[in-house]
């Protein structure tokens, strides 16, 4: 008998053969980080199964079996191997294999060149992934697979990291959103997050297997992946079981003898250790006296509603919880609740409601108002006063607490908010963006994955005498960490206080990325249900070494302050709903496409009874006013507007197409006039949409890359369709030379993405693909370079037409630059007219794609406000010396536009940047443009964006920066 066991993140399998090599026997449980003292288990349950067994083969394999191979003396074989043997052998004419694990996903590519592809630095998309979106649905991993069944709509849903796409579940679950529709979405996002992550290009035919545990239990993933792939896969007996399949047929594979393996496991102890922090406290006395402190600004949480028996009321519908409070007219909390948001939350303060109306007959209510993620619907359900934006609300907490206030850091579920604060206003505003690893909802995971709830996981790191240095990593593959640091000796409170100081690092170096404590300020505020541990608020005092301020109410501070800030209204009768009205509440939800615009947007249509209702989804104002929407001072329109105008124009040397993707926003303009000119019919692609983005997904070799690059595949494939005589997509290391820079760069990827689209759609090999490289910063030198490649692929045409085309094209690109920085003199000057604020939404040509920007142009538009790009201010201000080197075309125009903003004494005119997911020359630009701003005393915002369309963060973020502003306005009036 041969003996196979597969070891992997998070589960133990086993397989036992017989001589002939069937299967006898096989074993699957999840192993909870007891890897050794499971394994010894598991030997002993084979030898009492199989009497006499003695020794036989064993060999070990799995991504966390390694170090106990090594340890114990067996046998170890390679996991991807280990496949690759079981397939061999039981699907010899397998092309495909795709295989997700606990906390790993493979792509076995068998045929052709042998290859295997791997997830590497994010563990987005695999089993773990699916377990935290079933748990925040509040169903089990198999009854989320049973809800997707029924699903009849689909939603874009973040995996790159689990945590953000919780925040994207959780917005659409505000917005009223179906269970079935969300799981549905949840196995598209995993199926997206693979062939984009890991098939980075390859293309994923023929016959395709489908392995390990998430493909064997979800029939859903199965499906979304068989959707995707347009092909039927194969999920075969056993499929759970290959690795160790494979390990016990590895025949390399030496005999041991299983009862001295079970008690050298059970005896096991790693030979490792592991890098350790600091202690959060030396004893019990110094704990209590860190106690005693925090306890000095405590307030009662139990009072009265008072004479006059009235009540205003704060709703803070967060990401992962929702929180409510009811103050009397002394300030007093007379009614409290704090609740995980796993339902509707329009539910959840239905029965906050009723329960106050219940438990306190006859209250009158003075106001009512709501914020964070479901303000919009919870005030429309229930008729609230009105809703505060979440940082004026936490703001107004704070300030009750501490009057001299200078910094707030809110820790909430999935995302971290911190204010500095300037003459009693906002001053600054952080907020975290790429991940969410130092959230509540990452101590939350960690703690439900080893069976504990998040106050005693917690708490059981308070007196940990040498906690593990954790770092700060993505929240899944800090599951590695963990159980690595469990198998090097660390216990259990070690890891938890461990897990406590990288939330506090995280928060500090990669949110505020603070240089000092000094940089955050004296008296600081610390809220959030995150700080109501002990062992995070610790751990954020040692790190930045002074002490802070934390309300006893630090879980509940959104929903104080919008209680403070209604109550300070002062309305005479509150527009909530009465116990009657409650009592006859109705909630309904339907779905619906709108049709009454190009944008055919998903609504999600929540119905109150009376006559209330609240529509998500939409793009425009169309939906809820039944008015097409008001033309608005919006740059991006215009620009859209004169892109428009450049169409195809028969010619007599044949049809060239350009996709409509990264610089060629900026340059159609150019190319068209030019081979217009020439006699050429110049085709673009339309502006792209997700259905584009899946089109192409197949031949994007990188995960990594920005969104803008990936839908440049998309485009490719829509102009191979139109059967063109040629495609023309040049390299251009180049920009024009505009005179605010010390060279003209384009990015990287801009420059010389043709080369990427070259090498990966096979369909190219049979369409003339222009993509040579070319200098249209030299303009001398343009016509004869043009003259050269142009012969390559059609009949000689003379330089004298080139040179006559060349002269159009460059006098087009100029009078196009002229008309866009004459519109945002325009667009200003209307707004400064109408008293109207005016965003800079910085960014590149392409952002005004609309996939691309989701419509944040609009939302700003519609938080009224003008819009204009950073390229309309540029030219004002010419070049500007930055401590970077200032040599990229794109990045020049928004330093000038900085510096125009930051010498302005205007303060309604800000800038806002658009910063795409993956852009690696933006970490520069990024530093410099908050530099060149904040010196000047200035706000600077950054809005980053991929292909998820969910702008309810960005909503929050545009609000709090106008409130910010209007409050900075007031006090400077003062």
């Amino acid at each position: 008998m041969r003996v196979g066991l597969d070891i992997g993140s998070t589960t133990l399998k086993c397989v036992v053969l017989d001589n002939d090599n069937n299967i006898v026997y096989t074993h699957y449980e999840r192993h909870l980080s007891q890897i050794a003292a499971k394994t010894a288990a598991l030997i002993e349950q084979i030898m009492e199964r199989f009497p006499g067994i003695g020794e036989c083969p064993v060999c070990i394999s799995g991504s966390a079996g390694m170090g106990l191979a090594e340890d114990l003396g067996v046998s170890f074989v390679q996991e991807v191997y280990a496949s690759r043997l079981a397939v061999k052998a039981l699907y010899p004419d397998t092309d495909v294999v795709i295989e997700l694990g606990g906390e790993d996903a493979k792509i076995l590519f068998l045929t052709g060149a042998l290859e295997v592809r791997m997830n590497g630095s994010c563990a987005g998309g695999t089993g773990a992934f699916i377990d935290q979106m079933a748990t925040l649905l509040g169903v089990t991993a198999e009854e989320m697979n049973s809800l997707a069944a029924g699903s009849e709509k689909f939603y874009t849903i973040a995996s790159r990291c689990g945590v953000f796409a919780k925040s994207d579940i959780q917005a659409l679950l505000n917005q009223g959103a179906l269970p079935q529709d969300i799981a549905h979405s949840i196995f598209h996002a995993v199926v997206s997050q693979t062939i984009a992550g890991l098939a980075q290009g390859r293309e994923i035919s023929g016959k395709i297997l489908y392995l390990g545990g998430p493909m064997t239990f979800f029939s859903g993933l199965r499906a979304a992946f068989d959707d995707a792939l347009k092909l039927q896969g194969i999920c075969p007996d056993n499929s759970l079981y290959y690795v160790a399949y494979g390990a016990a047929r590895y025949p390399e594979s030496h005999a041991v003898d299983l009862s001295f393996l079970a008690h050298s496991a059970r005896a096991y102890l790693s030979k490792n250790d592991y890098k350790k922090c600091k202690a959060l406290f030396e004893s019990e006395a110094q704990y209590a006296d860190f106690k005693r402190r925090h306890q000095r600004k405590d307030i009662s949480t139990d009072a009265q509603p008072g004479a006059d028996n009235k009540l205003w009321l704060g709703v803070d519908a967060g990401s992962t919880t929702v929180k409510f409070v009811a103050l009397n007219r002394k300030n007093e909390i007379v009614f409290t609740r704090y609740v995980s948001n796993k339902d509707n939350p329009v539910s959840i303060v239905r029965g906050f409601l009723t329960e106050l109306y219940e438990r306190y007959p006859g209250i009158r209510i003075g106001g009512a108002a709501a914020t964070g993620y479901g303000e919009d619907i919870i005030k429309n359900a229930f008729s609230f006063d009105l809703g505060v934006v979440e940082t004026i609300a936490h703001f107004t907490a704070a300030y009750a607490f501490d009057p001299e206030v200078d910094f707030i850091i809110d820790i909430g579920g999935q995302d971290i908010k911190c204010f500095k604060i300037r003459n009693g206003a906002i001053d600054n505003i952080f907020l975290n963006e790429a991940c969410s690893s130092g959230c509540g909802s990452f101590l939350q995971s960690f703690a439900a994955t080893l069976g504990y709830d998040s106050a005693d996981f917690a708490a059981l790191g308070l007196f940990a005498d040498a906690p593990v240095d954790l770092g700060s990593r993505c929240t899944v593959f800090m599951n590695s960490s963990v159980k690595q640091a469990q198998k090097d000796g660390a216990a259990l409170a070690s890891i938890s206080s461990g897990l406590s100081i990288s939330v506090v690092k995280n928060a500090l170096y990669k949110v505020i990325r603070a240089a000092t404590p000094d940089s955050l300020g004296r008296h600081i505020v610390v809220q959030g249900g995150t700080f109501m541990s002990d062992a995070v608020l610790r751990s954020f005092e040692l790190e930045i070494g002074r002490e802070v301020t934390r309300p006893n109410i630090a879980g509940l501070m959104g929903a104080y302050g919008a209680a403070l800030y209604v109550k300070n209204m002062d309305y005479e009768n509150s527009t909530v709903l009465t116990p009657e009205k409650l009592a006859e509440f109705e909630h309904t939800i339907k779905r619906t496409t709108c049709k009454g615009c190009a944008n055919y947007c998903q609504l999600t249509v929540n119905r109150f009874g009376t006559g209330r209702r609240y529509i998500s989804g939409n793009r425009c104002e169309l939906p809820l006013t039944g008015k097409s929407p008001q033309k608005r001072l919006n740059i991006y329109d215009y620009k859209k507007e004169l892109l428009a105008a450049y169409q195809p124009v028969s010619g007599r040397r044949g049809r060239i197409g350009m996709p409509l993707a990264l610089n060629v926003y900026e340059m159609l303009p150019f190319w068209h006039t030019f081979f217009t000119a020439l006699g050429f019919e110049l085709h673009t692609t339309e502006e792209a949409d997700r259905k584009l983005y899946i089109r192409g997904q197949h031949t994007i070799p990188s995960d990594t890359v920005c969104y803008p690059a990936k839908l440049v595949h998309g485009h490719i494939e829509e102009l191979l369709d139109k059967k063109l005589d040629a495609i023309f997509y040049p390299c251009l290391s180049y920009n024009f030379d505009e005179g605010i820079s010390d060279n003209c760069y384009n990015c990287p990827v801009v420059a010389y993405y043709p080369e990427v689209i070259q090498k990966n759609v096979k369909r190219l090999a049979d369409t003339a693909f222009i993509s040579d490289y070319i200098g249209i910063h030299r303009p001398k030198d343009f016509p004869k370079k043009m003259q050269e490649i142009l012969a390559k692929y059609f009949p000689k045409i003379s330089l004298r037409e080139i040179q006559e085309a060349a002269r159009q094209a460059y006098a087009e690109n100029d009078a196009y630059r002229q008309r866009i920085m004459q519109k945002g003199q325009e667009i200003m000057a209307q707004a400064k007219a109408q008293g109207l604020s005016l965003i800079v939404l910085a960014g590149r040509p392409y952002h005004m794609d609309r996939e691309i920007n989701h419509g944040i142009d609009d939302l700003i538009c519609d938080c009224g406000a003008a819009v204009i790009s950073e390229d309309c201010l540029a030219a004002e201000f010419g070049k500007v010396n930055t401590l970077v080197i200032n040599q990229w075309t794109y990045h020049a125009r928004m330093y000038a536009a900085a510096k125009y903003i930051a010498e302005s004494k205007d303060p309604d005119i800000n800038l806002v940047q658009l910063v795409s997911f993956g852009c690696g020359v933006d970490a520069i630009t990024t530093d410099e443009i908050r530099e060149i701003l904040e010196d000047s005393g200035r706000i600077y915002t950054q809005l980053k964006i991929d292909e998820i369309a969910n702008l309810g963060a960005v909503k929050i973020r545009m609000r709090s920066l106008f409130a910010a502003i209007e409050q900075k306005k007031r006090e400077d009036k003062r």
